[in-house]
């Protein structure tokens, strides 16, 4: 069984590229086009579950250190459980809170075998492999205009095969920084190259997306990450030049959106206000936000919305205040347990907390306006035990 513990977690990070088409098992309307047959999307769910399985078995038979973040996110999991039972259709959520709980199993594997011989270089040659392939067909399609179908409903932004060009955007947030890391701190040669080259197909790739969100996202990133690098007046002229940059920057990319774009957001805000105020506690059920909205959207709104445009808002709405604090507490227990890692680490393992630390604040500032289901159910999770790992152990090249 430990054997193949490399394989097995690798194998969740190569298919993060595909996991925004687990949206189309939903049956509902999406305005993208997943390159990822149904029958495919299906096989690796059920491929996900056979991985939960081995993980829970091998957790319970490798003791190791005590991840203080499992019962927080036990308790974000039980809150969108009790939404569910308490919203309008218990059921509708269902698929995706079991996706949450695999992702509660995957924290923790991560988090408690990534020292293990070949897991860390099993994983981290996965990530810089597989986000040159995700960035790279992105690329093409767009440069090809094939499919066809895609380049028209997506207006010539990048998406590959991700459904949406803001959940290619969400996960280059997330991959851009950590293989900066890698390649600044990694000593063995090849994986520095392998780690420049998909940090600079993945930048062109995210240039591509023209996501407005995601770019003062990736401001964010750079601000916090200049922040903890830089000293003194260094740090106030990065701070005053990125934001000049991005908004020139913003400019330009705002022609390359649909101009009804710029008015949906604003009614749908409204409705997941509504929302909230009528179902404050509980909400309305997750992945509910949608049948909802058809009930209390303005005459003038979008005739549909499956989110609120927000992550925060969305949770607001669909799992109340008892969720929403869940939320909260899942991240000040991470927050907590980053700082502490964070001042025993040792340099190079401080500059992979760095492009942690910057990633997750991008990703947090995305969802302020616009909620990526890939960041929830495919990033944030994995990702924080992969954070907590790497400020305790480095790259682990010395066993890798």
């Amino acid at each position: 069984m430990i054997r193949i513990l490399p394989i097995a977690v690798a194998i969740p990070f190569a298919a993060l590229p595909v996991f925004a088409s687990f949206i189309m098992l939903m049956g509902i309307p999406v305005p993208g086009v997943s390159l990822i047959p149904p029958g495919v999307a299906i096989f690796l769910l059920v491929l996900m579950g056979c991985e939960a399985v081995y993980g829970v078995l091998l957790l319970l038979r490798v003791k190791g250190e005590k991840n203080p973040l499992v019962v927080p996110l036990l308790l974000w999991l039980g809150s969108g459980l009790l939404a569910a039972l308490f919203g309008f259709d218990p059921r509708g959520g269902l698929l995706f809170l079991g996706i949450f709980g695999l992702g509660i199993i995957w924290h923790t594997g991560v988090e408690r075998f990534y020292d293990r011989p070949q897991v860390a270089k099993a994983l981290l040659w996965t990530l810089v492999v597989t986000s040159t392939i995700a960035s790279l067909l992105a690329i093409v399609f767009v440069l090809s205009k094939h499919p066809n179908a895609l380049y028209i409903i997506a207006h010539g932004r990048a998406v590959g095969t991700f459904v949406l060009p803001g959940e290619l955007a969400g996960y280059l947030l997330m991959l851009l920084p950590l293989g900066c890391g890698i390649a600044v701190t990694t000593q063995q040669s090849l994986l520095r190259i392998l780690a420049w080259i998909s940090v600079c197909v993945g930048s062109i790739a995210f240039a591509m997306t023209f996501s407005r969100t995601a770019f003062v996202a990736m401001g964010v990133e750079l601000a916090v990450a200049g922040f903890l690098l830089l000293r003194g007046r260094r740090r106030i002229a990065a701070l005053l030049g990125l934001i000049l940059a991005m908004g020139i920057t913003f400019i330009v990319f705002n022609a390359h959106h649909d101009p009804s774009e710029n008015f949906t957001r604003p009614p749908i805000w409204q409705a997941a206000l509504s929302m909230i105020e009528r179902f404050p506690l509980t909400g309305v059920g997750p992945f509910n936000f949608g049948p909802v909205y058809q009930l209390v959207r303005a005459p003038d709104a979008d005739a549909a919305a499956y989110h609120a445009h927000s992550i925060y808002l969305t949770l607001l709405a669909e799992t109340g205040i008892v969720g929403f604090c869940a939320f909260l507490f899942v991240w000040k227990r991470f927050a907590s347990d980053v700082y502490a890692a964070y001042i025993r680490a040792t340099p190079r393992a401080r500059l992979l907390g760095v492009a942690c630390i910057a990633a997750f604040a991008g990703t947090l500032s995305q969802g302020l306006i616009d909620t990526v289901s890939i960041v929830l159910f495919g990033l944030w999770l994995p990702f924080m035990g992969l954070t907590i790992a790497m400020l305790r152990h480095g790259l682990v090249e010395s066993v890798a």
